[in-house]
C-alpha cells in the first residue's frame, strides 16, 4: 500500500511480461557480446601501439581546459568513482535492504564484486605502465583498463536501473538515466584530466563493464525464465 502512495513499483514482486523479458534478453546479449568484441579489438591495438597517437591527442586536448579551479573540481569528482562510490553503495544497500528490496541490494554487491575481479585480473593481464600524471602522484596499480571507468559504470549504471524500475514518473527515470551518464562520462574524463589514465584505458574500462553488466542482465532474465518455466509446470501438474 505505502508503494501505492508513493508512486513505486515493486519489481521485487511484478511479475514482467514475457516479451519484455525476451527484448531485455535479447538487447543485453548484445550488448555482451558487442562490448566483449570492442574490448579485444581495443586491447589488440594498445598492445600493437596503435592507440597511441589517438591517446595523446585526447589527453593534450583534455589537457588544454587545465586551471586551479577546474583541478580541484576533477578531483572531487574523480572521488565519486572510488572512496565516494563505496560511500554511496554502503547508504544505499542499506536503504535497499530497509525497504525489504534483497534483489536490489544482491545486484549492487554482485555487480561491485564482479567489478574488483575485472579490474584486478585485467590489470595485471595487460600490464600497461601509467602515464605520467599531469597532475599528483600516479597510482601503484597498472593502467588498462580505468578502474575508476570500470567501476563508475558498472555501480551507478546498476544503481539507476534499480532507481528506474522501481518509480513510475517518466521525466524521474530521464533525471537518473541522464544523471548517472553524465557522473559516469565525468569520471572517465577526471582521470583523463589528471593525467593518471590514457583515454583507450577509460574506453576499455566502460566496455568491459558493460561485459559485466550485460551479462548479469542475461544471467538474471534467464534464471526468471526457468522459474517461470518451472511454476507453470507445476500448476500444469497440480491441475491435471
Amino acid at each position: 500500500m505505502a508503494i501505492t502512495r508513493l508512486g513505486l513499483n515493486d519489481p521485487e514482486q511484478t511479475p514482467k511480461p514475457v516479451g519484455f523479458i525476451t527484448a531485455v534478453l535479447l538487447m543485453s546479449l548484445a550488448a555482451a557480446v558487442g562490448s566483449l568484441v570492442m574490448f579485444t579489438w581495443l586491447a589488440e591495438e594498445m598492445i600493437e601501439g596503435a592507440t597511441a597517437r589517438f591517446d595523446m591527442t585526447v589527453r593534450m586536448g583534455v589537457h588544454a581546459f587545465a586551471s586551479p579551479a577546474m583541478t580541484s573540481l576533477m578531483r572531487v569528482i574523480t572521488d565519486l568513482g572510488s572512496a565516494g562510490l563505496a560511500v554511496i553503495a554502503v547508504i544505499a544497500t542499506g536503504l535497499f535492504l530497509a525497504k525489504g528490496w534483497k534483489r536490489a541490494a544482491g545486484w549492487l554487491l554482485i555487480s561491485l564484486a564482479g567489478a574488483t575481479v575485472l579490474s584486478i585480473s585485467l590489470k595485471y593481464g595487460f600490464h600497461r605502465p601509467r602515464p605520467v600524471p599531469f597532475f599528483g602522484v600516479a597510482p601503484h596499480s597498472y593502467s588498462f583498463p580505468s578502474g575508476h571507468s570500470l567501476f563508475s559504470f558498472c555501480f551507478y549504471g546498476v544503481l539507476a536501473g534499480l532507481i528506474t524500475a522501481r518509480v513510475r514518473s517518466l521525466w524521474l527515470r530521464v533525471v537518473v538515466w541522464a544523471s548517472a551518464a553524465l557522473l559516469v562520462m565525468a569520471i572517465g574524463i577526471s582521470r583523463i584530466y589528471l593525467g593518471v589514465h590514457y583515454p583507450s584505458d577509460v574506453v576499455a574500462g566502460y566496455l568491459a563493464a558493460l561485459m559485466w553488466v550485460s551479462s548479469l542482465v542475461v544471467a538474471d532474465r534467464v534464471h526468471k525464465t526457468r522459474k517461470g518455466l518451472e511454476v507453470s509446470t507445476v500448476a500444469d501438474e497440480e491441475e491435471s
